[in-house]
């Protein structure tokens, strides 16, 4: 075991350990109208084992949410990185759990790599995973990424969202069912494989952006990401 959080402690208190918080916003990303905080309002253990990220739409400051990630404090390259997480569904909530390069304030992103292990928008009937990989071609990189539904529903139910990133190879899946795998033959000509370098962890819930679509009356006020715990192990052939 590399990694491993159960977010046991007290509720309201704050996450602790290699957490750190992103804080800002309002156009990030794709657009999106939240701004990160590391207000317990929007980020707090809540007292039976689980972390809670809340999405406020009408607060003082406007929409508000929260970022974590690891960068700075734990890294990894080969393993397997996987969270239990109940979604949240509603229009305009795009939560997701990713990866990112570690070197990303030293190249920027995409030229650092990003892989999603889960993405959702709205009523999160479908599913989203896949990478963004530099590219010669684009200033925006390369997306090789797979959506569609499952069998079960994914908001408001626990379920395991996994990567296994091993030489040359990545694959992601939902329990125990595998969704994607790329390797660096499927990255179009002028692509560059970046994904056996360092990167580190990312939890958040955005709200609003030009691929979900703003909130609107019937999105849940407050909305929360809840996620049970966090794991990392190492891959047979070391970090």
């Amino acid at each position: 075991m590399l990694f491993a959080d159960e977010f046991d402690g007290p509720a309201g208190a704050l996450p602790g350990g290699q957490w750190h918080y992103a804080k800002g916003g309002g156009g990030w990303g794709n657009k999106e109208l939240q701004t990160y905080t590391d207000n317990p309002e929007n980020v707090s253990l809540d007292g039976n084992g689980h972390l809670v990220i809340t999405a406020l739409l009408d607060g003082p400051e406007g929409i508000t949410s929260a970022r974590l990630m690891t960068e700075g404090s734990f890294e990894f390259t080969h393993g397997r990185a996987e969270a239990r997480i109940a979604l949240p569904a509603g229009t305009g909530l795009h939560p997701a759990f990713w990866l990112l390069g570690s070197n990303v304030d030293d190249v920027s992103w995409p030229e650092c790599g990003e892989i999603d292990v889960i993405e959702t928008i709205n009523l999160a009937t479908d599913y989203h995973t896949g990478i963004h990989a530099p590219s010669a071609e684009s200033e925006r990189g390369q997306e090789i990424a797979k959506s569609g539904a499952v069998p079960f529903p994914l908001a408001g139910q626990f379920r395991t969202y996994w990567v296994e990133r091993s030489p040359g190879k990545i694959v992601t899946g939902i329990d125990d069912r595998t969704l994607f795998t790329v390797k660096p033959a499927d990255l179009a000509a002028k692509g560059d494989w970046v994904f056996d370098d360092p990167f580190f962890l990312v939890l958040n819930l955005a709200v609003g952006s030009d691929w979900s679509g703003p909130p609107d009356d019937s999105t849940p006020n407050p909305s929360r990401m809840v996620v049970d715990w966090v794991r990392v192990t190492a891959h047979p052939s070391g970090r």
